[in-house]
């Protein structure tokens, strides 16, 4: 009888995030009005992408017990970037360049942890004072909005406004690509499993042979690379690029979704489909308090208890 309410307790803990959405959705339908409407749906697909795209790239730093605190400013980087290169280079240059320029970032980080053995906290900390820095010196301390670049600035605007068939925001194409081709990564490929390997123990993973500094590299690599696209999409949707505003406080909003969806902070094991879970509840608290007239800060008091909550789950699984 113990063991089988042991059984149920850790069954519950397995999906808590799961079961915390549903009971969301569920008390959405019943006070929210109009909350299934086609409009939040689309809201809801919209304003989730950069925190998926950020979340991907954050499961696999995290997995690999580390954290990436500069995503934030990667975004802010790369959307200035090809707001300010494509009135001369075009659209899908600036855009290539941005990101490869996002991806070098990353890859120092990479390497600055997993060769010089750097903390990772301590880098991306650095790193998301400088390249939001970087960011606004590129803009001039000044918005730089899409309207004013002409044709150019039109294609870009369409990366966050155009809809598919008309019903569908462009925004689902990133949001599945990136699940997609990280779950595949993880649970399909070598990579995957040496990600999970450095983060359940470096020195083991090194012992077997497993190169972990540049296991590392293409970790902090692939999470700018996804930062990089999400401060593009981002910047489209508003149609302009800040380098102060754009993608500020997007880490937490990541790492939060990231430890709601299962993923320890210890490293060693990477649930793809738990941030999704966890970005989805993060988006469920703030649509919830917006469309019932509930103030911002209660939205992050919110969001706190759950983080919270999700870190003492962990902490139970882990006995």
């Amino acid at each position: 009888m113990n063991k089988t309410k042991q059984d149920t307790i850790q069954l519950v803990k397995k999906y808590s995030a799961v079961t915390m959405l549903l009971f969301f959705i569920l008390l959405n339908s019943l006070f929210t009005p109009n909350f299934f409407r086609l409009s939040n749906l689309n809201n809801i697909i919209t304003q989730i992408c950069p925190t998926i795209l950020c979340g991907m790239g954050m499961t696999l730093v995290i997995s690999t017990g580390g954290i990436d605190i500069s995503v934030g400013s990667v975004m802010a980087l790369s959307g200035v970037l090809t707001a300010q290169l494509m009135s001369n280079a075009g659209l899908l240059p600036s855009i290539v360049a941005a990101v490869a320029v996002s991806v070098l970032v990353g890859c120092f980080t990479g390497f600055m942890v997993g060769k010089l053995r750097l903390q990772a906290m301590v880098i991306t900390l650095g790193l998301q004072l400088g390249l939001r820095g970087v960011a606004q010196v590129l803009c001039g301390g000044r918005d730089i909005y899409f309207n004013k670049l002409g044709e150019v600035g039109k294609q870009l605007s369409l990366w966050g406004t155009y809809k598919i068939g008309g019903a569908i925001p462009i925004q689902i194409v990133p949001i599945v690509l990136s699940i997609v081709v990280v779950w595949i990564m993880v649970e399909k490929t070598v990579l995957g499993r040496q990600i999970e390997a450095v983060g359940d123990s470096l020195r083991s993973s090194i012992l077997a042979g497993i190169h972990a500094s540049v296991i590392l590299m293409i970790v902090y690599g692939i999470s700018a690379f996804f930062a990089a696209f999400a401060g593009i999409f981002q910047a489209a949707k508003v149609s302009v690029a800040a380098g102060s505003s754009l993608g500020q406080l997007a880490e937490l909003d990541a790492i939060a979704a990231v430890v709601i969806g299962g993923t320890p902070m210890s490293g060693g094991k990477a649930r793809v489909m738990g941030t999704v879970v966890g970005a989805l509840m993060m988006q469920m608290i703030t649509l919830t308090c917006v469309m019932n007239n509930i103030p911002d800060q209660y939205a992050q008091v919110f969001k706190a208890a759950i983080i919270v909550f999700a870190v003492f789950i962990q902490r139970e699984q882990a006995k």
